[in-house]
């Protein structure tokens, strides 16, 4: 199990338990790239530099600045950071709580696996976790994370709690001013011609369906280069595309041969 990303506590009312945090989704498998010369293979780095004189910077003289003018700012140290340092850095207070369907899904921003971090506050946790899942609710808390208090939600999940931290308000659109020119109706004939198509596609969901064929294709083109294999230089050029039909079709004889299609792929398999 990888190791956690915070610890802290879990605080409902007068009910306390140790509990630790882990990211619940990994970017350590991307094919990463670094930046290289050209010209000497070797690679480059990057560094703080002055903007005025262009000198490196040292990590130690490095710190905060607030603008409150053109090259003119306001350092803010370490010790200034930490003495504004809120209760939600270590600690997870529950305060409020709201139907689990009433967040809309546009808000949750990244989901992190809560767990207890000691035996002792197992039972705590499990109270906790089970009293929301038999509501069907998730807390509503506030944490810091990376210096900047976030607003949270806790949802019960299986043993554990998912902790998704949530988008601000200014930072999510309104879905009306992009939805509000849709005014066309359904045609009711056509509703069970899609609806045979949808039956006929679904299946139990698998993480496969979310592969990602350019990380496939980077690391195959990789291998490939470590073999010195040189890459095939007489493929076949494409043809140019003939001329292009209309775009206007009728949907009905659309569906209806998408549904015979997808019959005989059926009952090839």
């Amino acid at each position: 199990m990888p190791r956690p990303y915070w610890k802290g506590y879990l605080k409902l009312s007068l009910v306390t338990c140790p509990v630790a945090m882990s990211p619940a989704t990994s970017e350590n498998e991307k094919v990463r790239f670094h930046t290289i010369n050209r010209e000497t293979g070797n690679r480059v780095v990057s560094q703080y530099v002055d903007s005025l004189t262009g000198k490196p910077v040292k990590d130690e003289n490095q710190a905060k600045g607030y603008a409150r003018g053109e090259n003119d700012y306001i350092v803010l140290t370490d010790d200034d950071l930490d003495a504004v340092t809120l209760d939600t850095v270590k600690t997870i207070d529950i305060d409020k709580f709201v139907p689990a369907e009433s967040i809309e899904w546009v808000y949750l921003e990244k989901p992190h696996y809560l767990m207890p971090d000691d035996p002792v506050g197992h039972e705590a946790f499990a109270v906790i976790r089970d009293a929301m899942a038999s509501d069907k609710v998730v807390g509503v808390s506030k944490l810091v994370i990376g210096r900047r208090e976030r607003a949270v939600v806790l949802e019960p999940r299986g043993e554990g709690i998912v902790l998704w931290t949530l988008r601000f308000g200014d930072e999510v659109r309104s879905e009306e001013s992009y939805f509000e020119g849709i005014d066309e109706e359904a045609d009711p004939e056509l509703i069970p011609l899609v609806q045979q198509l949808i039956r006929q596609k679904t299946s139990r969901w698998s993480p496969n369906m979310v592969s990602d064929p350019t990380q496939e294709s980077l690391l195959k083109i990789i291998a490939e280069k470590k073999k010195a294999l040189k890459p095939a230089r007489n493929a076949a050029k494409g043809k140019p595309d003939a001329a292009r039909a209309s775009n206007v079709v009728n949907i009905m004889d659309a569906l209806k041969k998408s549904v015979a299609a997808e019959l005989k792929s059926s009952k090839a398999r």
